[in-house]
């Protein structure tokens, strides 16, 4: 069915094949690969009966408006949002690495938060648009709060979702790995700079006295990212629509986070009792793969396979690296699948299958192959640990050069950094990956083997809690009511006055009393010397 209301917004609505018995869950997700994480749990939630409501924007670049698996909402959006667009994000890499170049420099830390500055205020100016079209639209919002629904399932990364839970009162699950204040879990739980890395800090939880230094500069960054960049744009429609409440508030309330990622990977840390860690739900074991691509990977003999990819939206480093790339490969025994959507490198050798899609997963789990080479995304880097593949890392821009630093430090990555690639390089850390003596492959087996030892299954585990969310509708029990206090509250800073000036009190009441005291004594001793 198809419906449009005003010149600013469409509404669609595509039925399901059938009627299904369950809960009904409304689900604002991101495009991109985040999509393609929320995508696994709305098929999961199908497969037990709930009815799925997505809303999506019309330039939804994954997001498909019908699917079996659940009933779509379009909202028309006038341009893309950065994350939306190929060359849109293009440019900003492109940026991002040209400060990268001179990574040390002062001029280099200002240039790269400016960029990334810039890009987070467009992209929530973007969205601020969509959710005033939304609210706009009283047909819609009167259809959508009397449906009745039981959850609202969202990536808050950007917070569109966390509004429209809040206005509509209904239990909120959060699907999320980062914020544009960084990691996710720095937003509700307490988080230790001493051992906590910051993101973009390119540091492990072993940190000298100076890298605190500079994990608590990094954080301060994100944090002015947050409150004077990310927030700002939404506050009118909080003031206009939820009463006086702010963006970080409602978002800390959320009933439940699933947050993507695996201790495994991520660093030990402080977490909370409505945190539910579910990194890597959507890897599965390999299937057989397609005819073409395993005569290719048979045919490699005793060398193996490498493998690379440079994820979902990015896939083109440009020619000169490419040409350097390909040389490299070319010298190898090894047979390589690469994923590849530019101009097809001149030294592209023999040895080399160009493609413009491959099957990651199926790929990794198959015995011929010995290496993964990635940009560092989560959803590939958990695919590499369940497969048991140790890992080449180009990391290129948001956390993926963190979340390289956290493979290497498990010894079973190593890092080549995009703006000094060369061949040598990139060859010799590909031989130190290949070489058994090394103990990538040992090391990523044993990490492979902690991930699997598990009593439930993070995607089962991730069903189970938004089950259990609209069971008990909602699940206040389990979330910390830190988030209603002020930050001298929440610190303790006012107890820490109190006893300070209690202290003070004390002290200067023994410093009078002394002085007294001292001045009777020589007042009762005088007249005895005369």
């Amino acid at each position: 069915d198809s419906l449009r209301w005003s010149d600013n917004f469409c509404y669609r609505q595509t039925t399901l094949s059938s009627s299904c018995d369950g809960g009904k869950v409304l689900v604002y997700p991101m495009d991109g690969s985040h999509w393609l994480n929320m995508k696994i749990l709305v098929e999961a939630l199908h497969s037990r009966g709930h009815q799925i409501t997505v809303l999506r924007t019309s330039t939804s670049w994954y997001v498909s408006e019908f699917s079996p698996h659940y009933t779509s909402i379009t909202v028309v959006q006038e341009q893309p949002q950065i994350l939306e667009s190929h060359a849109s994000v293009t440019s900003f890499m492109k940026r991002s690495l040209e400060s990268r170049q001179y990574e040390g420099s002062l001029w280099a830390f200002f240039e790269f938060y400016s960029n990334n500055f810039n890009m987070v205020r467009e992209n929530h100016e973007a969205v601020v648009k969509v959710i005033n079209s939304i609210f706009e639209n009283k047909t819609l919002i009167r259809e959508l709060n009397e449906t009745g629904y039981d959850l609202f399932l969202t990536d808050p990364t950007f917070p569109a979702g966390v509004i429209l839970a809040h206005y509509f009162k209904l239990p909120l699950v959060l699907n999320v790995r980062m914020l544009f204040s960084g990691d996710a879990q720095f937003e509700i739980a307490p988080s230790p700079l001493s051992y906590v890395p910051a993101m973009f800090s390119h540091y492990t939880d072993k940190m000298d006295f100076f890298q605190r230094i500079n994990n608590v500069i990094y954080h301060g960054m994100l944090v002015y990212m947050h409150y004077y960049i990310a927030i700002p744009p939404y506050q009118p429609i909080c003031d206009r629509y939820l009463g006086e409440v702010s963006i970080t508030s409602i978002t800390q309330e959320a009933d439940l986070w699933l947050i993507r990622v695996d201790f495994t990977l991520e660093f030990p840390r402080p977490t909370m009792p409505n945190v539910v860690y579910i990194g890597g739900f959507q890897c599965k074991p390999s299937k057989p793969l397609p005819p073409d691509f395993e005569d290719f990977l048979e045919s490699s003999g005793e060398h193996g396979v490498i493998i690379m990819t440079l994820g979902t939206l990015l896939g083109d480093l440009g020619p000169d690296k490419s040409e350097i790339i390909a040389s490299a490969f070319a010298s190898l025994p090894q047979k390589v699948v690469w994923r590849h959507v530019g101009k097809r490198p001149v030294s592209l050798g023999n040895n080399t299958m160009l493609v413009e899609w491959l099957p990651q997963n199926d790929i990794l789990g198959h015995p011929k192959t010995k290496v993964f080479i990635t940009h560092g995304g989560t959803n590939g880097l958990y695919e590499a640990i369940y497969q048991g593949v140790p890992v080449l890392g180009i990391p290129l821009i948001f956390d993926q050069y963190d979340n390289m630093v956290r493979m290497r430090a498990r010894g079973v990555a190593e890092i080549v950094e995009v703006t000094t690639l060369d061949a040598e390089s990139f060859t010799s850390a590909l031989k130190n990956i290949l070489n058994p003596e090394k103990a990538y492959k040992q090391n990523m087996l044993k990490l492979s083997q902690l991930y699997h030892d598990k009593p439930i299954k993070p995607l089962d585990s991730a069903v189970f809690w938004l089950e259990y969310v609209m069971r008990h509708k909602g699940a206040a029990h389990l979330r910390t009511e830190s988030y209603k206090l002020p930050w001298y509250a929440y610190y303790c800073v006012d107890v820490m006055a109190v006893f300070v000036a209690f202290g003070l009190v004390i002290t200067a009441l023994f410093w009078v009393s002394c002085r007294c005291c001292i001045r009777c004594l020589m007042r009762t001793k005088k007249p005895k010397q005369e």
